[in-house]
C-alpha cells in the first residue's frame, strides 16, 4: 500500500491533525491516504456537536464508543480527518464543520474544491 505524497492543499508538508484522539487513514495523526484509502480520509477538521449528529443520522455514528477497535468516541471541538464526500455532503446540507487547511491532504482537492475549503478554513493561508 503506496502513501500518496504527505503535502497539504498548499503543496506544502502536511501537519498533524491529531494523535489525541489519534486520527487519519493510518492513524498516525495526519490526513494521509493511499489508494487503498477508499473514503479518502483528508480533511481535517474541527468537529462540531451539529456535525457529528448529522453524520450519525447519515449512518456513521463517530460519538459512540467501540472499544473493540480502540475507538473512544469523539465530540465537538475535536480534530478529525473525514472523508472528503462525507464533507463535501455535509457542507451541501448546511453542517459542514470548520477545516484546517495545513492539516488536509492535497488530494482533498479531487473531491472539494479549495474556493470550497476556504469559506470553512479556521487557518486562512
Amino acid at each position: 500500500m503506496e502513501q500518496a505524497a504527505s503535502l497539504n492543499v498548499f503543496s506544502e508538508p502536511l501537519e498533524s491533525c491529531s494523535t489525541d484522539p489519534v486520527t487519519g487513514f493510518f492513524r498516525d495523526g495526519c490526513c494521509n491516504t493511499s489508494t487503498q484509502d477508499a473514503g479518502s480520509h483528508t480533511v481535517c477538521v474541527a468537529l462540531t456537536q451539529e456535525f457529528l449528529e448529522y453524520s450519525r443520522n447519515r449512518g456513521n455514528d463517530l460519538m459512540t464508543p467501540v472499544p473493540q477497535f480502540g475507538f473512544p468516541g469523539l465530540s465537538e471541538g475535536q480534530r478529525w480527518c473525514l472523508c472528503a464526500s462525507r464533507w463535501l455532503e455535509a457542507h451541501k446540507a448546511g453542517k459542514a464543520p470548520r477545516v484546517y487547511l495545513r492539516r488536509t491532504h492535497l488530494r482533498a482537492l479531487e473531491t472539494v474544491p479549495m474556493e470550497t475549503l476556504r469559506e470553512y478554513a479556521i487557518d486562512l493561508s
